[in-house]
């Protein structure tokens, strides 16, 4: 077990860093409280709607909202759309087209989306002849001159994509500053298609989203932080009215596009989960500072390092072995306030090419935002820990972690 001396010290040389986050959170507060003001939420708005969900109020106004907090022109928040990987998916199928060309500029995309983008007589972007090309970052950063590289031999593509975070991958989460320079860079390349990013576990991070640099369609999870620890399904996609349009007809079909889909639970939970958000996003940050600064001075190594702000909300850490590896999740299982008898153990889950264990006694089932982790059985042993809907429990974790 971690000392709790250690845990006290290495609090203590956060201050300043907590201090920045706390300013952001409170910034991200007010501005979604003002989009609650402004749009005039009221009880009326929780009430679901069942059959087609003609004239859904709740619906209309969490996608007005959603569109308002991350200053974009639309906004798609449903509980239909199943999970992060589904709202991506969305995207991709909604904007591209047979014969279109993608180009991810962050590396190959997350393990869940690669049968749906290469998977072979499944329904694939492959099996509808849609290229899906990747540059790999170099060194952690956009890679400018093999962007430029790509343009001048393939032309322009129909979508640029683009990764916040590090999915299972050793580098740092996008910045929004390095988002923003790789939008400016693809349009002094002549570009003016779709810009897009997958937005999760980077949602109310910084005083401004993605869209309000240049990305034109961006989506996650409602389960991660734009949930707050409250949205019980879900997932989002926000951006320019034409791609969101695309994206809306790809959810339902192109003939009534937004103006169907009906929930019957209602939604208070979304309006909830996002007001906490900002909060509980700020206690998931503090967690991944903390765990990053002990183990740090226990000799581990992690991601971001803990002179850099984080840019999302996963510590990445690596470990000796995979007896290590899997003891860390176990110990974050153990001591979790759902399932906390369970071991976790490594299975072959879908749409994960290795054995993945993971850790997850959540309310919701698999929310990252709240305190989890998780890893592939693949070395280098990197164990993927995100979450912590109260820093008190993130500290209460961290004392009882054995290395």
């Amino acid at each position: 077990m971690i000392d709790n001396s250690l845990i006290n010290k290495c609090e203590e040389k956060l201050n300043s860093v907590f201090k920045h986050f706390e300013d952001v959170a409170l910034f991200n507060q007010e501005k979604v409280l003002n989009s609650f003001k402004k749009n005039h939420l009221a009880l009326r708005h929780f009430v679901g709607t069942t059959g087609y969900g003609y004239g859904d109020e709740g619906r209309d106004m969490l996608n007005a909202v959603f569109a308002d907090v991350f200053n974009a022109e639309k906004a798609i928040c449903s509980p239909n759309i199943v999970s992060g990987t589904h709202a991506l998916s969305l995207c991709l199928f909604g904007v591209l087209m047979p014969g279109d060309k993608a180009l991810c500029i962050t590396g190959k995309p997350y393990d869940t989306l690669n049968d749906v983008i290469y998977g072979k007589n499944i329904g694939s972007l492959a099996d509808y002849n849609v290229e899906f090309s990747c540059i790999e970052l170099n060194e952690g950063k956009i890679d400018i001159e093999k962007i430029k590289d790509y343009f001048t031999k393939n032309g322009k593509p129909k979508m640029i994509y683009m990764q916040r975070s590090r999915g299972y991958a050793w580098r740092d989460a996008l910045s929004i500053s390095d988002i923003e320079n790789a939008v400016n860079l693809v349009k002094s390349l002549g570009f003016n298609g779709c810009i897009m990013l997958d937005n999760c576990y980077g949602e109310f991070l910084d005083k401004i989203e993605p869209t309000e640099v240049g990305v034109n369609l961006m989506a996650g999870s409602m389960i991660k932080n734009p949930g707050g620890g409250i949205a019980p399904t879900g997932g989002y996609v926000v951006g320019s009215e034409e791609y969101v349009n695309m994206v809306q007809n790809r959810l339902t079909a192109p003939s009534i596009g937004g103006e169907v889909g009906s929930y019957s639970n209602g939604y208070q939970y979304y309006f909830q989960g996002l007001f906490m958000a900002p909060h509980v996003v700020l206690q998931a940050v503090k967690s991944s500072l903390l765990f990053g600064a002990v183990l740090e001075e226990l000799g581990y190594e992690t991601s971001p390092k803990i002179t850099d702000l984080p840019k999302d909300i996963i510590r990445a850490i690596k470990f000796n072995n995979s007896e290590q590896l899997i003891s860390f999740i176990q110990t974050i299982q153990k001591n979790s306030p759902i399932d906390s008898f369970v071991d976790a153990l490594p299975w072959a889950m879908p749409g994960y090419e290795d054995e993945v264990i993971m850790a997850a006694g959540c309310f919701v089932q698999g929310s990252s935002i709240e305190l989890s982790a998780d890893a592939p059985i693949r070395p280098p042993y990197i164990a993927y820990m995100q979450g912590g809907l109260t820093y008190e429990h993130a500290k209460i974790v961290l004392k009882n972690v054995k290395l």
